[in-house]
């Protein structure tokens, strides 16, 4: 009996504990939290980070040609749910993407391994996302 006491007690300090599962509801299947350098960072399940792009609008995508070359989209499914913060932008040429609080979101060329932030600030128009 004592030990289903204690396994309780450890449960709810669990449940409370900034952090541990607050973060991981509310994201759409494929993408993840990563720790990097610069903290917690959106990813996709391999854990390569997600940015967003200042001249994009809310709900709008204005990254096509040769910017789509070194910042490939966070493509959406068709069937894909908006939940929580998320949502799916489509694109012009008809691509599901998938969005953050209404920004689309992308991966940069540069980053090479899962963690790699290498695309945060590049002009001052690319940024990592943060939960």
């Amino acid at each position: 009996m004592r030990h289903l006491q204690i396994f309780a007690i450890l449960l709810s300090a669990l449940c409370l504990s900034p952090g541990i599962l607050t973060a991981a509801p509310n994201l759409p299947e494929g993408i993840t939290l990563h720790e990097t350098e610069k903290g917690s960072v959106l990813a996709d399940s391999k854990g390569m980070t997600l940015y967003t792009y200042d001249k994009d609008e809310p709900g709008k995508s204005n990254c096509y040609e040769n910017c789509i070359d070194k910042w490939p989209v966070l493509k959406a499914t068709q069937g894909s749910v908006a939940i929580g913060s998320f949502s799916v932008v489509v694109r012009s040429d008809g691509a599901g993407q998938w969005a953050y609080q209404g920004h689309p979101l992308y991966y940069s060329h540069k980053d090479l391994a899962p963690g790699d932030v290498l695309g945060d600030g590049i002009r001052d128009i690319w940024h990592i996302v943060r939960p």
